[in-house]
């Protein structure tokens, strides 16, 4: 099966040269005795190999040229980069000609560059010494040619590849992209370490430069100041990509004062909101404070999209940041533009221009951000989130999943009514978008109060009740996670809301389901949460 299936690559021959040899040998040891791999290495591993017993050819063997130059030049050779990028069939009659055999798998980490320029007593030559040249080159060969060839690229991945060759004898096409894109990863950090390095050492000035200037020069040559960062005293850039979806930075800004980073991270957590409603079929309208929603309105119209978002907690609004889905007319800058309402940026698919006239002269101040439709017409919307921590980053899939009824389950004994069921949509999808621990009260078209960024579900229950006061009554309340205990919707229901929607999952679950019965309300569960940090 494996070697009818073009998609399926059986691993005959594999080149491993690694400096951290952390699981080398159980790797090799299973490639070998399992599956009958011959393997290929280079110094240090294959000395390591075969002092554990396994079979190994030295490189040198295979390209006929002894390593020279203390090692700089041993895997730059034509057999060995030939028996990488070959494709077959097509050059399988060059590779014949030649003596090339192909390599389906590589396992490769690169010299310890990182770790040898951290200790506090490196010599620029022995830095230097640790760049790697022959395995990028080795890593960049087998990453391009992943329609053939498996690169391995970390000890974390050995078992994952020796599963799946027990499933199945072969490496999976899947399998080779997803190894590939991690090679790039890596030798693009690798990269960015020497140059960060060798920055250091010429450029007087980069020793005076913040970590930020020097993360935004290694990222795009031409970064983009903002004002400033969270507070004042601290430097901040931006660097725009081209989504394929809404984005502020790549925003058309029509007025106002230059962004600054919190403006940015909240107009970006307005604009991720109103996407979740079709411009199309209806207008949204969320206004952000702290990058959390503090009130999300939908309507026919924009106007009565900002009147339902507003209304939610006009003195959280003050001084927010707001986004539509959709184009901002002359009715929806007037009803913004009237009373004691003081917005930061509005973002907008479009700007009338009777509308920027009016909210301009409100607020000469205001920054108006035109992104263009909300999404693009080709294309996928943004598939990952990053965030960087001290000594490296994290990285995510976004959270794109919205209401997936068919997994929703009515586990009390009413059933919702049509009105309960379009609000618990709603307003689940708003609790979608608010800091955990997140609880949100709300109607069809609005949300009534929500507590959100708090330590406890109980505390995110009791501000959502304290924001929404007498409006509670009849509502519906959505949780971004469950309720451990029934504390919580006690609460909510004390205050009269008749419905609660939920991810579920609590081992106290049937505790809180008794209590929805008792008080004659409604609740489904959702099987999903929806954290947001």
């Amino acid at each position: 099966m494996a070697q009818s299936d073009p998609q399926l690559i059986p691993v005959k021959r594999a080149l491993l040269s690694v400096s951290d040899k952390t699981g080398l040998v159980d790797f090799a040891r299973v490639l070998s005795d399992e599956f009958g791999v011959e393997l290929l290495s280079t110094g240090g591993t294959a000395k390591t190999l075969r002092e554990a017993g396994l079979p190994v050819t030295d490189v040198s063997d295979v390209t006929g040229f002894r390593e020279i130059m203390a090692g700089r030049v041993k895997t730059l050779h034509p057999k060995i980069h030939g028996g990488l990028l070959g494709r077959l069939p097509e050059d399988q009659p060059v590779m014949a000609e030649h003596g090339i055999e192909p390599i389906d798998l590589v396992c490769i980490n690169l010299y310890p560059f990182e770790e040898t320029v951290a200790k506090p007593d490196v010599t620029y030559a022995e830095a230097i010494e640790n760049i790697d040249i022959g395995g990028p080159a080795m890593i960049r060969a087998a990453a391009k040619n992943h329609e053939r060839v498996a690169i391995v690229v970390d000890p974390q991945q050995y078992e994952d590849v020796l599963d799946e060759l027990r499933k199945g004898g072969a490496t999976t096409s899947a399998t080779r992209r997803s190894l590939a894109r991690d090679a790039f990863e890596r030798t693009t950090r690798y990269d960015a370490n020497i140059y960060d390095y060798l920055y250091r050492q010429i450029d007087e000035e980069f020793t005076e430069q913040s970590p930020v200037e020097r993360f935004s020069r290694q990222m795009d040559r031409n970064p983009r100041k903002l004002r400033y960062g969270e507070n004042p005293h601290q430097k901040a850039y931006f660097m725009p990509s081209h989504p394929y979806e809404a984005s502020v930075l790549c925003a058309e800004q029509l007025g106002g004062k230059e962004l600054g980073y919190i403006n940015l991270l909240d107009a970006d957590a307005a604009l991720d909101t109103v996407k979740e409603w079709s411009a199309k079929e209806r207008a949204a309208c969320c206004i952000v404070k702290h990058a959390s929603p503090c009130g999300v309105g939908l309507g026919d119209e924009a106007d009565q999209a900002f009147s339902a978002a507003y209304s939610s907690d006009p003195l959280a609004a003050f001084g927010g940041v707001l986004a539509f889905n959709r184009t901002v007319d002359e009715a929806a800058a007037k009803v913004m533009c009237d009373g004691q309402k003081f917005l930061e940026v509005v973002v907008a698919e479009a700007f009338d221009a009777k509308a920027v006239e009016l909210l301009q002269a409100r607020w000469k101040n205001a920054r108006l951000l035109a992104v263009g439709p909300m999404l693009r017409d080709h294309g996928d919307r943004s598939p990952s989130t990053v965030h960087h921590l001290v000594g490296g980053r994290i990285a995510q899939e976004r959270d794109l999943v919205g209401v997936v009824e068919s997994e929703w389950k009515v586990v009390s004994e009413r059933q919702p009514s049509d009105n309960e069921l379009a609000a618990m949509k709603f307003n689940w999808l708003c609790c979608k978008h608010v800091k955990s621990n997140a609880v949100v009260i709300g109607g069809t078209h609005g949300t009534f109060g929500i507590g959100g960024g708090q330590v406890d579900r109980v505390a995110a229950a009791e501000q959502a009740v304290k924001k929404a006061g007498d409006r509670a009554k009849d509502a519906v309340a959505a949780s971004d996670a469950f309720f451990p205990f029934p504390d919580g919707p006690k609460a909510l229901l004390d205050a009269g809301v008749t419905a609660i929607v939920q991810p579920g999952g609590s081992r106290n679950d049937q505790l809180t389901i008794d209590l929805v019965n008792e008080r004659g309300a409604t609740m489904i569960f959702t099987g999903r949460r929806h954290f947001r940090h």
